[in-house]
């Protein structure tokens, strides 16, 4: 879903693999984190946290205010795409120091890719896509669909509880047990030490420093009888809390996040009761008119007054 005029805006997208296949190997996967980082800068978006598997990746991003870029901005993210000695980098810089036709063409053009969750999400899988067919060999589509997205609201613990669900995407599919061993995730390369990872997480926590903001979101990522075998702490297991969330019990948000809850992909919005009921009163269109009323609280557990 995506909403228009609202800034800024929070996503939590989703984009998977063709027929579901295991394309993106360790290679694969390091490239496209390393577009993610360089077209997030190009377009102005915000990478909050993010997780790229095998068949599928998901986003956490936050789309700022819309504003225009100066000259300088301008050339600056336009280099974050194309090496500084890009003859196009030149050509652009020469071109806007001009201010002719030429210079507001170009700043019409690249201006109109920034700030849009939809742009952003097609020069991300564009790019990826040129760079996996010619490497591969292969030609056609790489992507099963248009991308997923669910509007998030700006509050910690909504923010933190998405992310987590994203960060745990590696912890859910028994490929790790502390995301922070996994190489593709925001958490993972944050405590890494990657800054723009960090930036992420402390935006989880609205401004905090990068340690407060780690326990913070430790916090969401493991809460009590949720822990890593490893770490010695009680933990319950994904499919015996399945077992309790279908006998109508309710379970701790981290517990929950271990499990595949369908919300965090197949809602539309996702938020506090008020949050959710403003946007569907606002686009009713787009969220079903034949509904009366927006939210849909989510059972299993205390989600902090989300639906």
């Amino acid at each position: 879903m995506k909403i228009i005029g609202v800034d800024p805006s929070i996503y939590h997208c989703i984009s998977r693999i063709v027929g579901g296949k295991w394309y993106l190997d360790n290679r694969a996967k390091e490239t496209l984190r390393r577009q993610l980082w360089r077209i997030s800068a190009f377009c102005g978006v915000e990478v909050l946290t993010y997780c790229i598997m095998s068949n599928h990746f998901h986003l956490l991003i936050r789309i700022p205010e819309y504003s225009e870029v100066s000259d300088a901005q301008l050339l600056k993210r336009f280099a974050e795409l194309h090496a500084e000695s890009d003859v196009r980098v030149s050509m652009l810089a020469a071109a806007l120091k001009e201010d002719g036709p030429c210079g507001r063409a170009w700043r019409r053009r690249l201006q109109a890719r920034m700030g849009d969750v939809s742009i952003f999400m097609k020069e991300l899988k564009q790019r990826f896509s040129i760079w996996y067919n010619r490497s591969h060999g292969r030609f056609g589509t790489l992507w099963a669909e248009r991308f997923r997205s669910v509007l998030i609201e700006g509050r910690p613990l909504a923010l933190q509880t998405v992310a987590a669900y994203i960060d745990l995407n590696p912890v859910r599919a028994n490929l790790c047990q502390d995301p922070k061993d996994y190489r593709f995730c925001g958490y993972g390369e944050g405590v890494g030490g990657s800054k723009r990872a960090r930036r992420g997480i402390q935006m989880l926590s609205f401004g905090s420093d990068w340690k407060t903001a780690r326990e913070s979101y430790q916090m969401a990522l493991f809460g009590k009888g949720s822990r890593p075998r490893h770490s010695g702490q009680p933990y319950i297991d994904p499919q015996k809390a399945e077992a309790v969330l279908e006998k109508q019990g309710k379970l701790s948000i981290p517990v929950l996040l271990r499990c595949r809850v369908r919300y965090f992909s197949d809602g539309a919005v996702l938020g506090s009761n008020a949050f959710v009921q403003e946007q569907f009163e606002t686009f009713r269109k787009y969220l079903g008119e034949h509904r009366k009323s927006g939210p849909r609280r989510m059972r299993g557990g205390d989600w902090g007054g989300s639906p």
